[in-house]
């Protein structure tokens, strides 16, 4: 009698099963090869190309000619539209048919005018099933569409992922036929490569990997290719493995689908409306076949989208969100960069966010999500709880260059001590498959073993789109209890944290921001970007202010709550984690750039309608626009404090001339006439004088500057306390190139090795001249060359009554993976720096002590940085950069880079910015520093034709102690009666104020950033004002009812 041979070559059984699902070998006789049964050719193809995305009612009317498989079209970000006619032979009754469907670009499938399917290579989605099964009194006959898109899931970058688009790429449909799917041989396939999996990832030295390879083997020897009755029994082994069960301690995986679309990147943000209709419409018919499917989706922006171009998909997609399994999370208009909005941005974000998934979907999002960012600021969690949110998920930091983060699950405190509940998937991925490899993982990288037994698996592909397949959901509904591999059931956002928090007691807290050691090019990249989003932040703010005021002294004025809205929207899409980086092709900045032109446009209409209803007839300018005239007869001040300052009053006149000067003091939040404003008489004037040895001194009684001929500053004194600021034997403002070639993300990244490469920029072009030789304002000029291709010219200015000296530099920027800084070494000894974040400041090592001081050798901050020990520092601050770095006594701010990808002319032609430096006694707290900083972004503004109606000194609002910044006015979003204020405490400190105003308030209520009012924190109205405590950073809104 024949016994069968009992092998135990654990190389030759892996390996024969493999070979037998291969896609690559022996597909003549293994089981791969039999996944497709009969095939049938479409009856006919035709095709329109369209260089713009048009909706489907208008492809349609295209005139449509005969398509061969594989003819080419194109070129890249061209539409190709088929139309396709096919009959299913009669002979396929009781199979499953697909649609094979083939090509290099994005497709999606329309049938009956809707959009039915995604189809892409890159996202393992090639086929559209026609039926599951096919019967007699189905059509057989079917017309569909195809939308096709020429570009792929990632763009079309020439030669690698990120460099920049071949614009003249051409694209072809490969296959386009039906076939017969079996779908017995599907599920034994997945069988086997689970098995497969887990003997190569469980290892030699588990037992269960053996078993797993023993079973895979005895599957081989039962399974002919050919018969499908062998099937059953090779399947009731598998079965009999994956229902051997866990212990009860293992670890629970929770299972979500997932799908990460950028908003924009390597492709167009129009491209992106597309690529979430794609990639929605295809979970959608997952959920039809998978009840338990669970999905989470971030980003209202997207929704809002699919909304307007897809009404019908939104419709089903609201039905699954009622269901339970279509999950809104986040809670934010995009997904956002962590570090450089601006505060007030940050929470508009979540109203913006908040608001519309409530008002579309009935419910607020409970988590914060955010996995794809590149940093994450310090005053999160408290703008998270102000939001409604407990709960944050991200996984960048496992991209971390030098420290490994050491925790998964773990409580994230912030700048005022709020603390929310945060997860990073030990997988490390927000875009697993489902994988046995996820799962292993998952477990194995979880660095709170012991303390969290529950994490997170998104699983779907992502950045481009695409999302789950079907084949991920089956490998995972395999394994739901299997001995060798964590438990995994398929779950959603909250059940998972439910389960962290019904456990946390163990779990371990950090304190501070959450600093990604990579990508910290990004605080400088593109340039006009960052520029545009500061300008804007500021713009929007002066309108809401103007407006408020304008709407509480002018009962008939219409506050412009919805062209306001649609501005922020743009500002807040342009705010996605790789627009506001600069990390996006050419395309997307021209879009972004569009949107900060709309945004001045429309927002400087509504400012000068708002300032026209606040008592003037002509119009408004910001200082030192071109079209002031000397009929301006007052000035608003948007900011809460009384500030003097030298304000051009006319702009360039014909011939050029200077424009008249003159020293303001404006009260806060308020219009003073340029008659009674100007009465102020500087302490003492600006003298500028050329010194025997050929430099320049700049004096104004507060600040003393030595200017050498080429632009650097030998001294900077503090006259009062004489106090040199900067170090002895250097120079301030030197300017500073270095080679800036990264290892791979060109864009995103600066390395550490760049510091090694400084060279000064010392050649000069214009040597130093006085340009204003004093008065209110002194100022002179230098131009540098930094090479053969690229300049800077340099105004120094010093005003009157102005404790800093101002730099405007515009550069002619013509580099090649250069990096441009300058640098101030200045006499200060600290151990820490301090930089401005959203609503607060953060300190951080001017040493390199350990791994974690050396990897932040390039930080963020926004308005300014400092640097002070007991009693003296100096500052420096800017009106539109990101990127700092304070070494021992070196302070330095980062200009301009210049990378190649994805955008080849990132960064170059001609820029303008200004920055400043300013040296103080005692701490930058008490020498005003932040507020300073404010007013260098926030240009007085000036009311032309006023006739005179409130041109006598007001003030609208007012804080009793300058720790706490009123930082916004607008109308509440539902109270057309209200208004909402928003302060915060900038100094760290626990203070109690007064906010006083000039306006008749009935009632003032304690409200949340979405403006809900809490019924129990009434806030006092007193003689002095209305009474606000603060503790450290604390961020408080009011909701204030007019009279």
């Amino acid at each position: 009698m024949y016994h069968q041979p009992v092998l135990k070559n654990r190389r030759t059984l892996l390996e024969r099963a493999e070979k037998f699902i291969s896609e690559i070998y022996f597909t003549d006789c293994n089981l791969r090869g039999r996944l497709y049964g009969d095939a049938c050719p479409l009856e006919s193809i035709s095709s329109s190309l369209s260089r713009q995305r048009i909706p489907f009612l208008e492809a349609v009317k295209q005139n449509f000619e005969p398509y061969q498989v594989g003819d080419t079209f194109g070129p890249t970000w061209w539409t190709c539209w088929f139309k396709v006619s096919l009959r299913i032979p009669d002979s396929w009754r009781g199979k499953q048919v697909h649609l094979s469907w083939e090509s290099d670009g994005e497709a999606m499938v329309w049938r009956d005018e809707q959009p039915v399917q995604g189809l892409t290579k890159e996202g393992e989605k090639t086929s559209y099933i026609l039926t599951e099964c096919l019967k007699d009194d189905e059509p057989h006959s079917i017309s569909l569409y195809v939308e096709l898109a020429c570009n792929s899931l990632f763009g079309a970058g020439q030669g690698s992922m990120i460099a920049a688009p071949d614009p003249d790429r051409k694209y072809s449909v490969q296959k386009a036929e039906l076939v017969v799917f079996k779908s017995d041989v599907r599920e034994l396939l997945t069988d086997l490569e689970m098995l497969v999996d887990m003997v190569k990832l469980l290892g030699e030295g588990e037992q269960r990997g053996y078993q797993a390879l023993f079973t895979a083997n005895e599957m081989v020897n039962l399974c002919e290719p050919t018969n499908p009755s062998s099937f059953p029994a090779a399947r009731s082994l598998a079965q009999k493995f994956f229902s051997q069960r866990n212990g009860e301690s293992q670890h629970t995986v929770h299972a979500m689908g997932h799908c990460h679309i950028d908003s924009a990147w390597l492709w167009p943000y129009e491209e992106t409306i597309r690529k979430c209709a794609r990639s929605w419409v295809t979970v959608i018919r997952l959920m039809e076949k998978n009840p338990h499917m669970v999905f989470t989706c971030s980003q209202a922006q997207q929704f809002d989208w699919v909304k307007s171009w897809y009404p019908g998909l939104f419709t089903q997609i609201q039905h699954f969100v009622k269901k339970g399994q279509f999950i809104p999370v986040g809670g934010t208009w995009v997904e956002m960069d962590g570090n450089l909005p601006s505060g007030e941005s940050m929470v508009r974000q979540f109203l913006e966010g908040q608001r519309f998934f409530k008002k579309e979907f009935g419910n607020y999002c409970k988590e914060f999500w955010l996995p794809d960012t590149f940093g994450y600021s310090a005053q999160l969690p408290q703008l998270m709880q102000g939001s409604g949110i407990t709960r944050f998920l991200t996984q960048k930091l496992s991209w971390n260059l030098v420290n490994t983060f050491p925790h998964n699950t773990f409580f994230w405190e912030g700048l005022d001590g709020s603390q929310v509940l945060t997860h990073f998937p030990p997988g490390n991925s927000y875009e697993m498959k489902g994988k046995v490899e996820d799962l292993v993982n998952t477990v194995k990288n979880n660095k709170d073993k012991g303390r969290a037994n529950h994490s997170a698996a998104l699983f779907g592909f992502g950045d481009g789109g695409g999302g789950p397949t079907q084949l991920m959901l089956d490998r995972l509904d395999r394994v739901q209890d299997t001995d060798g591999l964590p438990r995994v059931q398929m779950s959603s956002p909250d059940r998972l944290f439910s389960e962290l928090e019904a456990d946390s007691s163990l779990l371990c807290t950090w304190t501070g921001e959450l600093f990604l050691e990579l990508h910290n090019g990004t605080y400088t990249t593109q340039a006009q970007i960052k520029l545009g989003n500061r300008r804007c932040e500021t713009l929007l703010h002066d309108v809401e202010v103007a407006s408020s005021l304008a709407l509480c002294l002018n009962k008939t004025f219409q506050y412009p709550s919805e062209p306001l809205q649609v501005l922020w929207r743009q500002l807040l899409l342009n705010q996605f984690h790789d627009v506001i980086p600069g990390t996006c092709i050419e395309m997307v900045v021209e879009d972004a750039m569009r949107y900060y032109q709309d945004i001045r446009t429309v927002g400087t209409r509504l400012l000068r309608v708002s300032c026209q209803a606040l008592g003037s007839e002509g119009t408004m300018t910001q200082t030192g626009d071109s079209d002031s005239t000397a009929t301006s007869v007052a000035v608003l001040n948007t900011l809460p404090w009384e500030r003097t300052e030298v304000l051009p009053l006319t702009g360039g006149a014909p011939d050029h001339q200077q424009p008249c000067l003159a020293l303001v003091t404006v009260p806060s939040v308020g219009v003073v006439s340029v008659r009674d404003a100007t009465a102020t008489k500087p302490v003492s004037l600006v003298s500028v004088k050329v010194q025997a040895d050929g430099t320049i001194l700049m004096e104004n009684g507060i600040l003393r500057a030595v200017v050498n001929k080429d632009g650097c500053l030998a001294s900077l004194y503090l006259v009062e306390t004489n106090r040199e600021a900067i170090s002895h034997g250097c120079s301030g403002n030197q300017f500073v190139l270095f080679d800036d070639v990264p290892l791979y993300w060109d864009a995103w990244d600066v390395m550490d090795y760049h510091l090694q490469t400084r060279k000064p920029v010392v050649e000069v072009v214009s040597p130093v001249q006085i340009a204003s030789p004093g008065g209110l304002r002194g100022s002179v000029t230098f131009t540098l060359r930094i090479s053969d291709k690229s300049t800077i010219t340099q105004e120094i200015i010093l005003d009157a009554m102005c404790p800093y000296v101002k730099f405007n530099t515009q550069v002619e920027w013509f580099e090649s993976h250069k990096f441009l800084k300058v640098e101030f070494p200045v006499r200060v000894r600290s151990p820490n720096a301090t930089y401005e974040i959203q609503f607060g400041h953060l300190q951080r090592p001017t040493h390199r002590n350990t791994s974690w001081d050396w990897a932040r050798f390039e930080v963020w901050g926004h308005k300014w940085a400092d640097l002070s020990e007991h009693g003296f520092g100096v500052s420096l601050l800017n009106d539109s950069k990101y990127g700092y770095s304070v070494h021992q006594n070196t302070m330095t701010l980062s200009l301009l880079r210049a990378p190649k990808s994805p955008d080849a002319n990132a960064d170059m032609g001609s820029h303008q910015f200004t920055y400043a430096v300013m040296p103080h006694t005692g701490t930058f707290q008490e020498a005003s520093v932040i507020q300073w900083a404010y007013n260098l972004n926030n240009p007085l503004r000036l009311i032309d034709n006023a006739p005179g109606s409130h041109t006598v000194a007001w003030s609208a609002f007012s804080v009793s102690a300058a720790a706490v910044i009123l930082e916004t006015v607008k109308q509440a979003e539902d109270r057309k009666d209200g208004l909402v204020v928003r302060l915060y405490e900038s100094h760290g400190s626990s203070v109690s104020v007064y906010l006083t105003t000039g306006f008749p308030i009935t009632e003032a209520w304690h409200c949340d950033l979405l403006e809900r009012v809490d019924p129990s924190r009434p806030a006092p109205i007193t003689a002095s004002g209305i009474s606000i405590s603060f503790s450290p950073f604390q961020i408080v809104s009011l909701l204030l009812y007019l009279k």
